[in-house]
């Protein structure tokens, strides 16, 4: 029997279904954007919350020691990282994280490093906190896309930047690094003496043949310039329990982690994220393993559909997270084209490449792929008659 089940969301005030009018030029679109499952969570969580709430009494937690070793048991089995207690730290989610660390890792008017197309979130933490954004682009090879560790370099020179906010697994285009990648580039870093704030959030959504790499575990030489950011948020789809992972393993960035922190007072969090984070790590893996298998077969679903009816689409190989980059630029150049194409033409919700670093990507889009089979093929035939009449 499956431990994975569909759940129709719309009318739940859920921010990917209800609250596409605010993204998009109609409500009734199909919603494949917003990087969270159409799944329910697995039972074990459930279980934990109904118990926690049928015990009836909501005041201030604090957060047992089964919750920090039930992260540290997973990184360790998982990932062969051996996260200490004394490292963790908590925060609301992964964005806000980012955004706390660009104030406290660099002054304002000072230089914060991405890599686009990236997480969009990134370039607006550095630009809302006052900080300069400089931008290096990923490189499109014939293998896919890459770092361009020359320039990397070079901007960091140039530019006296101070923090470098990485992504990996690489959010939009599915890229996993490869040790060596990782490795390069925090030697530069470390050369120039730039921080380090990786987002590690999808970093357990991986697909076969791929293995994710902490960027702390390539060595203990970048500790001094290495935060870690990662949550149960994209394994388990539990965004709105707000509980994400804080890893530093330097004592001076914990102090001013600490400091930054009890300024604005949010040293914690909610019990429900608490509780729900730890049954998930315990004992959620089966549940786990049966979505990525629907994620990995959905991928290859549409990629196919795409590769074999419209040979001028370019579909990035996905390595890790849920979500597909696709490339339309061969039908489509514009962002208002391309908005024109999937909302009016395909009735389609989806991240548009421009989002993610500018006109240079407005014919790419992003497609969340943690929903059902039935999405995924509705989404290629729309796609592809559109496209074909185009």
């Amino acid at each position: 029997m499956s431990l994975l089940k569909y759940v129709d969301r719309k009318n739940t005030n859920c921010a990917k279904w209800d609250g596409l009018e605010h993204s998009f030029s109609r409500g009734d679109l199909l919603a494949m954007w917003v990087a969270d499952m159409d799944f329910e969570v697995p039972e074990c969580v459930s279980d934990a919350l109904k118990s926690y709430i049928e015990m009836g009494a909501f005041g201030y937690y604090i957060p047992p020691a089964d919750y920090f070793n039930a992260f540290i048991d997973w990184e360790r089995r998982y990932h062969g990282y051996e996260v200490k207690r004394e490292w963790m730290r908590f925060a609301p989610g992964v964005v806000p994280a980012f955004n706390w660390l660009v104030q406290i890792l660099a002054g304002e008017g000072e230089a914060v490093a991405v890599m686009p197309p990236v997480y969009y979130p990134f370039m607006k933490a550095v630009e809302n906190n006052d900080r300069r954004l400089v931008e290096v682009p990923l490189l499109l090879t014939d293998a896919g896309y890459a770092m361009d560790y020359e320039s990397f370099e070079e901007a960091i020179v140039r530019e006296d930047v101070k923090a470098f906010i990485f992504c990996s697994p690489h959010n939009p285009i599915g890229r996993v690094w490869k040790k060596d990648e990782i490795r390069r580039v925090l030697d530069i870093c470390k050369r120039h003496n730039v921080y380090v704030i990786s987002d590690e959030i999808h970093h357990d959504i991986i697909m076969s043949g791929h293995t994710h790499i902490p960027s702390a575990t390539v060595s203990t030489s970048y500790d001094d310039i290495l935060v870690t950011l990662t949550a149960a948020t994209k394994t388990f789809n539990l965004a709105a329990v707000q509980n994400s992972i804080v890893i530093i393993p330097d004592e001076n960035i914990r102090a001013k982690w600490d400091a930054f922190a009890q300024g604005i007072s949010v040293t914690g969090g909610n019990a429900f994220g608490y509780v729900a984070v730890q049954a998930a790590y315990e004992r959620g893996r089966p549940w786990f393993e049966e979505l990525l298998g629907v994620v990995e077969g959905n991928y290859k679903y549409l990629r196919d559909r795409l590769e074999a009816e419209l040979p001028e689409v370019r579909v990035a190989d996905l390595e890790g997270t849920y979500l597909m980059w696709i490339d339309l630029s061969a039908y489509v150049n514009t962002e208002e084209d391309t908005q024109e194409l999937m909302e009016n033409k395909c009735g389609i919700a989806v991240d548009y490449g421009a989002w993610f670093g500018g006109n240079k990507y407005a014919g790419c889009i992003r497609v969340n792929l943690a929903t059902s089979r039935e999405n995924i093929e509705t989404a290629a035939d729309r796609i592809i008659k559109a496209l074909k009449q185009s």
